[in-house]
């Protein structure tokens, strides 16, 4: 409110808005640690061939591929993913917007792989062996686990793939800006904290864009 006023001019000459006097206060700069891709190895070797092995499996892929937000995933529907192109629609993401992910070629393949074992018309995508839609609780129940098994002494969350995501996406040359848009953030200052770069990292880009070894 007192921001119109100030850009109104409502107020009499010289006055000054006394929010200005007021710091924003400092968001979190400190990198947030992902999952390991060879961790995430490991823990595809656990699955085995059968419902919950395949779903499972399919499961974990599509966190690491899709970078989605748990809620976000555990809302997919059967008719939101395209399994030619591997477009998956996020029908309300974060703040209602909607946006569109997308799954690899290996995705896919263990999705229709999980799909297989599946022989119901429930419309989501993820269900469980009771029939039912896959929960937040569920899906944290299946990666301690899988964790369990392979003695990982921290059990990953799914937002951990998230971050995963985020950060081998970076490191494959994806376009920060293409990056934020797939993760659905408003704000690259939220996009930060999720790409926890190393010196070897910084140094590779350097070697990919040096201005004087590419134009001189």
């Amino acid at each position: 409110m007192l921001y119109w006023i100030e850009e109104e001019e409502i107020m009499p000459t010289g006055w000054k808005n006394p929010i200005r006097r007021v710091k924003a206060p400092k968001l979190p700069t400190d990198p947030i640690e992902p999952v390991q891709i060879e961790e995430i190895h490991q823990l595809l070797k656990t699955c085995q061939s059968n419902y919950a092995g395949a779903r499972d499996k399919a499961m974990m892929l599509g966190l690491l591929d899709t970078g989605a937000r748990a809620k976000e995933f555990l809302n997919i529907n059967l008719e939101d993913v395209d399994m030619a192109t591997g477009a998956v629609m996020i029908r309300q993401g974060k703040g209602r917007k909607p946006r569109m992910v997308f799954l690899g070629r290996k995705t896919i393949r263990a999705i229709r792989g999980y799909l297989r074992y599946r022989h119901d018309n429930f419309p989501a995508l993820w269900v469980s062996i009771r029939g039912e839609r896959m929960t937040y609780a569920a899906l944290r129940c299946l990666l301690r686990r899988r964790a369990e098994k392979i003695g990982m002494k921290s059990i990953p969350t799914p937002h951990d793939f998230r971050r995963a995501f985020a950060l081998v996406m970076l490191r494959n040359g994806v376009d920060i800006f293409a990056l934020q848009k797939l993760m659905g953030h408003s704000d690259l200052q939220i996009l930060r904290r999720y790409l926890a770069q190393t010196d070897q990292d910084i140094h590779t880009a350097h070697m990919r864009g040096s201005p004087v070894d590419s134009n001189l």
